[in-house]
């Protein structure tokens, strides 16, 4: 980790490494423009932050600063296996750190979108080139040689003619006084010796022998721990506490009232502040407080569904539109309509929210699972009125994210305990903490309408998607703007075959905070898109993979829908199986999934095995891809069948893994992953495999059933 601001001198001080170094990074000029390798030396020169991502020391090791977070996603092999390519380095010469919060030095550093690679990637593949080129200019000019008949191979620069080598470390000072190549050439994909092959990750040895250092690792000297009792009801104040027998907990050093930002609204706690986290825990449990809960509604899940079907019947805020959708539905003879309820979730990360801050007069510094570094920075340099540069955020592993570890609500609050407490102290949310509290999932409920025409293909087809818009939940939004997520999932192919469509959003207005999950919209919409177009290919008594098919206008979803039959024996699957597909679009990326169930001796369904063809286009590692199809199919299977969280009189219901279940093992059968090898740009790969899994698990239940699934979540036993 680095404890300060990035400067080229602490870089290499910090990274271990002495000696003359090569270092290049990126400027990033004004927005829209291609940005430029420069090397970190001309920074004091040119007066630009520089992002130092690459850096060489004379003994040839190789440092690259992650500039984002890694929640098991895979980042942290990622992003080196892009580097090591063009630079023409083992992976086992090759160090990476995490860089701090600094959009001025990285550009963007939140980790959502499954943007790491695909928003990265081809200026990594040129950082490295072009490094790799001013070493081999070094040693061509060392040797009197031409620049044609030097080449680079691990970490050494090689004579053709004589077969005379040096290596990095050799050539690092001579090469960090050149000027980085305007054009750099790449390698084919073909010519690929580290990229695209299933090389082991490198913080696998660091997780299995305890070195990965996770947020609740973390530790600094005179570090106090705490806890928080929160408002169960989210925008709740405390009325009064009671913490006499609270002080009498051995440990217990301090107990303070707390707010932390939710948005736009204040949430209320109580801090128990220990000289170790038993204590703290412990004087929670005897801690007595009165909650005024006036002035805002206290929501049942009931009310909630019942509020967005009312929304339906009412006129939404129009989103994209094409021809007449009115005018055809009314006239056709073959129309369907369905509605579709998908419920609010909780991020359940295996490690709970977590976060340590040392504020001190003038400065702020923060330890922990962050995964928008750059946004921390931001936004405790205004609500501490500290300058920015004088904000420091550290990134450690996260024990999972999902998109709830780049709010800034648990940051904010650790900082105001240090301010208040003047010392350092880590606040760890329990799992009952980390499960009520939000911010959660939407649930959402989807209207859809389509109608066929002769030929039995989509006329007209239009979904209105009521719900919470997380948009609407921050400073200075336009509550009367559309949720600009409402086509999220479908295939853009679509938006072309279909001569008719409609789609608009009825946003719900409620004290329960909501915010990304894993997905986002995609997580939910793709249930109410894929089983509709299931529902519309019954309709016109046509084979679910063939009707799709029939409305994708690309060569490139043929592909897959070609991949997808073949991998899975679409056509040859037997009676007494149900199949189900479905295709989604998120990120990026296409995926397809093809689920197949059959029933046990004791007429109980069970998943018998799931194929999905990933299309992300350019790709790194083989392997990080179907461990997050993998991951993305788990998670979409307990979402869809195992947990939700549910609300009475505002407060959250469920509070662990006894009432929220997670799925097990024995819940699915074997899952099979094929990626599609095509010139297209990156795409995500961290997010696109969840959306498909559910609807093609309900199109399978009513293959075999004849049941048809609209509300989630359900429990395949009870089918």
């Amino acid at each position: 980790m680095i404890a300060n601001n990035i400067s080229r001198r602490n870089f290499i001080r910090l990274s271990g490494m002495t000696g003359a170094a090569l270092s290049l990074g990126f400027y990033f000029p004004a927005k829209g423009k291609e940005a430029e390798i420069l090397k970190t030396e001309a920074a004091g020169d040119l007066g630009i932050e520089l992002n130092a991502w690459i850096t060489i020391d004379s003994s040839g090791k190789v440092t690259i600063v992650n500039h984002r977070s890694e929640m098991g996603q895979g980042s942290f092999q990622a992003v080196p296996q892009i580097i090591a390519e063009e630079l023409e380095v083992n992976l086992d010469n090759v160090n990476i750190i995490f860089g701090v919060g600094n959009s001025a030095k990285y550009g963007s550093q939140i980790t959502g979108g499954s943007s790491t690679v695909r928003g990265t990637y081809k200026k990594l593949l040129k950082l490295s080139a072009s490094a790799r080129e001013m070493l081999k200019q070094a040693a061509a000019k060392r040797w009197g040689a031409a620049l044609s008949d030097c080449y680079a191979e691990n970490g050494q620069v090689i004579h053709r003619p004589t077969g005379k080598k040096l290596g990095y470390g050799d050539l690092v000072a001579e090469a960090s006084k050149l000027e980085p190549p305007k054009e750099v050439e790449l390698k084919d994909p073909k010519d690929y010796k580290i990229l695209r092959k299933p090389l082991p990750r490198q913080d696998t040895p660091l997780k299995v022998n305890g070195k990965a250092v996770f947020g609740l690792d973390k530790k600094l000297p005179g570090m106090l721990y705490a806890v928080v009792e929160r408002n169960p009801r989210f925008l709740g104040k405390v009325k009064s506490f009671d913490d006499s027998a609270t002080k009498t907990v051995p440990g217990v050093k301090h107990v303070i009232k707390v707010q932390m930002n939710v948005f736009t609204t204040k949430r209320e706690g109580v801090a128990v502040v220990a000289d170790n986290l038993w204590a703290a825990m412990q004087g929670r449990k005897v801690l007595k407080v009165e909650w005024d809960d006036s002035g805002f509604e206290h929501h049942s899940t009931d009310q909630l569904y019942t509020k967005m079907n009312e929304l339906l019947k009412g006129e939404p805020i129009s989103f994209k539109t094409k021809g007449s959708f009115d005018a055809v539905y009314e006239k056709a003879t073959k129309k369907l309509e369905a509605v579709y309820e998908t419920p609010y979730e909780s991020h359940s990360c295996m490690e709970p929210v977590n976060c340590i801050a040392h504020v001190t007069e003038n400065k702020c510094e923060i330890w922990g699972p962050i995964q928008g570094p750059d946004w921390i920075q931001d936004d405790l340099s205004k609500q501490l009125n500290i300058p920015k540069e004088n904000v420091t955020v550290n990134m450690t592993f996260l024990g999972g994210g999902f998109g709830r570890k780049a709010f800034t609500d648990y940051p904010h609050e650790a900082a105001v305990i240090s301010k208040e407490i003047k010392a350092p102290v880590q606040v760890v949310w329990t799992r009952e903490d980390d499960t009520t509290q939000g911010p959660f999932r939407p649930g959402m409920v989807y209207q859809c309408k389509g109608a066929l025409n002769d030929q039995k293909r989509i006329r007209g087809y239009e979904t209105k998607m009521a719900g919470q818009n997380m948009n609407h939940q921050w400073p200075g939004s336009d509550k009367t703007s559309y949720n600009d997520s409402v086509t999220e999932g479908f295939l853009e192919t679509y938006l072309e075959s279909i001569p008719n469509y409609s789609f608009g959003d009825y946003p719900l207005d409620s004290p329960i905070p909501v915010m990304w999950w894993r997905s986002v919209y995609s997580s939910t919409n793709a249930f109410a898109f894929e089983s509709f177009i299931d529902e519309l290919a019954v309709l016109g008594e046509k084979d679910p993979l063939e009707f799709r098919k029939e409305h994708l206008w690309d060569d490139r979803y043929h592909a897959l829908v070609t991949k997808l039959e073949e991998v899975s024996g679409w056509k040859s699957r037997g009676k007494n199986s149900g199949y189900g597909v479905a295709i989604t679009e998120c990120f990026s990326s296409i995926v397809g999934e093809v689920v197949k169930v059959s029933k046990k001796p004791d007429g109980k369904l069970k998943i018998d095995k799931v194929w999905a063809v990933m299309d992300c286009g350019w790709y790194v590692n083989p392997d990080i891809i179907r461990a997050q199809v993998e991951g993305s199919i788990i998670m979409a299977l307990g979402a869809a069948t195992k947990h939700a969280t549910n609300f009475k009189d505002g407060k959250a219901v469920e509070k662990n893994f006894d009432t929220y279940k997670m799925p097990r093992i024995t819940d699915i059968g074997d899952i099979e992953v094929h990626i599609m090898d095509n010139e297209e740009k990156a795409g995500g790969v961290g997010e696109p495999g969840l959306p498909p899994f559910t609807p093609a698990l309900t199109n399978a239940i009513f293959d075999l059933t004849g049941k048809r699934i609209r509300k989630l979540p359900f429990n395949l036993d009870e089918v």
